[in-house]
C-alpha cells in the first residue's frame, strides 16, 4: 500500500528495495526556501542493518502489510521474549533485536501491539506510559525551589528518570515509554 513519506512513524513497516524494513525514526524537515524533506532512519529486518533514506514530503513509499494484534507478555526466556495471543493462547517468541531498548518497560501481564508479517513478529508497540516505583533518589534539599528543578532517580527497572523534588523512594511515577521521562505521580 503506497503512503506518503511525511505520514511514516515510528514502528511502521516498509519495503524498501525490495527488503523489508522497520521504521527506527521518520523526521520531517520544512526549509524556508527548498523542498520540504522526511528523513527515516529504518533496520532492514533480514540481516539487521540500519539504512536512512530522505524522501520529499509528498513522494510514494510502499508500506508493507503486516497485522497488529495484541498480545500479553510472559516472560523473557534468555535472549528472546515470550508473549502470548490472550484470544487464542498461541505463544510466540519474539528477539531482542525487535524488542530492542524498549525492553526495559515490559511488565508480565503488560498488553502490547506486535507487527505481525508473515507469522513473525517485526515490530513492538508497548503502552505509551507505565507504571513504575522509585527505588533509589536523593533527598529533598530545603529551600529548592520547585520550578523545573529536577533531581536523578532510579526506578524498580533499573532506569534513571529526572523527577521533581517532591519524589521520594518508594513513590509510584507514571514514565513515558517513548523517551523514559516522567510524567506525574501515580493515582493509585
Amino acid at each position: 500500500m503506497k503512503v506518503i513519506a511525511s505520514s511514516v512513524r515510528k514502528g511502521n513497516i516498509l519495503e524498501v528495495d525490495g527488503h523489508l524494513c522497520v521504521v527506527l525514526s521518520a523526521e520531517s524537515f520544512f526549509p524556508g526556501k527548498g523542498t520540504p524533506t522526511t528523513q527515516i532512519d529504518m533496520r532492514r529486518i533480514s540481516d539487521g542493518v540500519k539504512v536512512s533514506h530522505r524522501y520529499k514530503t509528498t513522494e510514494q513509499v510502499e508500506r508493507a502489510f503486516v497485522e497488529d494484534i495484541d498480545y500479553s507478555y510472559l516472560y523473557q526466556d534468555g535472549e528472546a521474549y515470550v508473549f502470548m495471543n490472550p484470544e487464542s493462547f498461541e505463544q510466540l517468541t519474539v528477539t531482542a533485536d525487535v524488542v530492542g531498548d524498549q525492553a526495559v518497560y515490559l511488565q508480565e501481564g503488560m498488553v502490547v501491539k506486535l507487527s505481525i508479517y508473515e507469522g513473525n513478529a517485526v515490530a513492538i508497540e508497548l503502552p505509551a506510559r507505565v507504571v513504575l516505583e522509585v527505588t533509589e533518589t536523593e533527598p529533598t534539599v530545603k529551600g529548592q525551589t520547585a520550578s523545573s528543578s529536577y533531581k536523578p532517580a532510579i526506578v524498580s527497572n533499573g532506569v534513571r528518570v529526572m523527577v521533581p523534588p517532591h519524589i521520594s523512594t518508594g513513590t509510584r511515577i507514571v514514565v513515558q515509554t517513548e523517551d523514559g521521562s516522567y510524567v506525574e505521580r501515580a493515582k493509585d
